[in-house]
């Protein structure tokens, strides 16, 4: 079979779910990935013929996709602030939004980093964080928390796989305790409420874990909160804390730091203009 006619095959399995640019870039993703073609060759080999081997595992791949699974679960990876990271089922799907975060993160604090200064990311999942923002900034410190054993498991591989040192925590924030004291510390907890579900991709609520997305209609900020709590005795004198923020809820937050006592609160809005990070400090 040509690429031509593979193209046309792929296509016609998930188109169901994907208009025609939508399913032509799903196309290009997996090709690109499998047959480890650029995007230029994919457009001037309409006619090479594609071994068997691989027709059938395109096939498969556009099975999955027309199933709901996400793309990035099917190859097992994805890319992150220029960073190659391993995901499955048990992580989340790095986000645009959360590379915005550390690139504030790193815009923030590269002008005074020392050796030394120390930084937590609270609910780290994938690693994402804390491994971009180390190997942008290799001098500093980093830990990172997950209450997930299989999550902390795949963060392990990627700071490996990127060969970032990160002290990894197997705790839950609600209850943790320790004497460590943080410069930075951050985090992207759960922050969509139950009655948020009807509006997203039916890929998402079937494959992604609920554990790291989902917080109750009745106490959103139960996450915020309690991580207000932990920098409040674990941040340093002039530590920052910043969190990637659920853009509905925007006011609240503002009004939640407050009323803890945070100083220097700040929101930033993401490229499509939603609020979507606040950076603050307590001492």
């Amino acid at each position: 079979m040509n690429l031509k006619d593979l193209k046309q095959q792929f296509i016609s399995i998930i188109n169901k779910d994907y208009d025609a640019e939508e399913s032509t870039a799903l196309f290009n993703l997996a090709a690109e990935h499998e047959l480890k073609l650029r995007r230029s060759q994919l457009l001037m080999m309409h006619d090479q013929e594609v071994e068997q081997a691989d027709v059938e595992q395109l096939l498969q791949i556009a099975k999955e996709i027309a199933n709901g699974r996400p793309l990035q679960y099917i190859f097992g990876e994805t890319e992150f602030y220029r960073l190659k990271f391993q995901v499955n089922s048990d992580v989340l799907i790095p986000r645009p939004e959360t590379e915005e975060l550390v690139h504030l993160i790193i815009q923030t604090i590269e002008g005074s980093v020392q050796s030394g200064l120390r930084l937590l990311d609270i609910g780290t999942g994938s690693g994402c964080i804390p491994i971009s923002i180390k190997h942008s900034l290799p001098d500093i410190e980093v830990s990172a928390l997950d209450v997930s054993e299989p999550a902390l498991a795949v963060a392990r591989s990627n700071a490996k796989l990127n060969k970032a040192t990160i002290t990894f925590i197997q705790a839950d924030i609600l209850t943790y305790q320790t004497e460590e004291v943080y410069d930075v510390i951050v985090s992207n907890p759960p922050y969509i409420k139950e009655d948020e579900k009807a509006s997203m991709h039916q890929n998402v609520l079937s494959h992604e874990p609920h554990l790291a997305l989902f917080v109750s209609n009745e106490d959103p900020l139960i996450f915020y909160k309690a991580i207000a709590d932990f920098s409040q005795t674990h941040l340093s004198k002039e530590g920052i804390l910043f969190f990637e923020i659920n853009e509905f809820l925007g006011s609240e937050m503002l009004n939640m730091l407050s009323s803890k006592d945070f100083r220097n609160i700040q929101v930033f809005k993401d490229m499509q203009g939603k609020d979507r990070m606040i950076s603050c400090q307590y001492h």
